[in-house]
């Protein structure tokens, strides 16, 4: 696929069919998202997948209801970073973003990520509501890594509407 189709086709998907996507086809996407550049290639980024029918429902009861049905038949996937790597030198901030630095590569990332599962004819719901304590403790991620969000992976029952963009005028300024 073209990237500029690849980028166009590439939406939040709300419904996906009762298929179970392999762990060769995930471990591949995650690979590929690995591809995207982080600060000093740091690479912070941390994937959870849960794929099994029990893993997938211990997530799920970390979601808000609306997030819940959203990513029935979905594999979920927990994205981290670990924290006080990115933005850092010898333990100090290199400036004020600090951590920040570490969820700007963890989106760096997982926009590689969902184009990678576009591209493999599978769809993606980023979810950043959930109770990151429940899944800390269900999955034993470590304090030293920042939950951020759930990206649920799957076949998307249809393909959303197209979406209306901002202009460019609207969102830059050429200086």
């Amino acid at each position: 696929m073209e990237f500029t189709d690849l980028i166009k086709k590439r939406r939040s998907v709300r419904a996906y069919k009762e298929e179970t996507v392999s762990s060769d086809v995930i471990s591949e996407i995650i690979t590929e998202a690995y591809q995207a550049p982080s600060w000093k290639n740091s690479q912070t980024a941390r994937y959870y997948v849960a794929n099994t029918p029990e893993a997938i429902e211990k997530v799920r009861k970390a979601l808000p209801e609306f997030n819940n049905r959203s990513s029935a038949n979905a594999a979920l996937v927990i994205t981290t970073f670990v924290k006080d790597i990115s933005g850092f030198t010898a333990g100090a901030a290199d400036n004020e973003l600090s951590n920040k630095w570490g969820a700007y590569d963890l989106g760096l990332n997982n926009a590689y990520f969902v184009l990678a599962a576009k591209e493999k004819g599978l769809d993606t719901l980023i979810m950043g509501l959930r109770d990151a304590n429940m899944l800390r403790e269900e999955f034993g991620i470590p304090k030293t890594e920042q939950i951020t969000a759930v990206i649920a992976l799957g076949y998307g029952v249809s393909e959303p509407a197209p979406r209306r963009d901002r202009a460019v005028d609207e969102v830059a300024k050429f200086l």
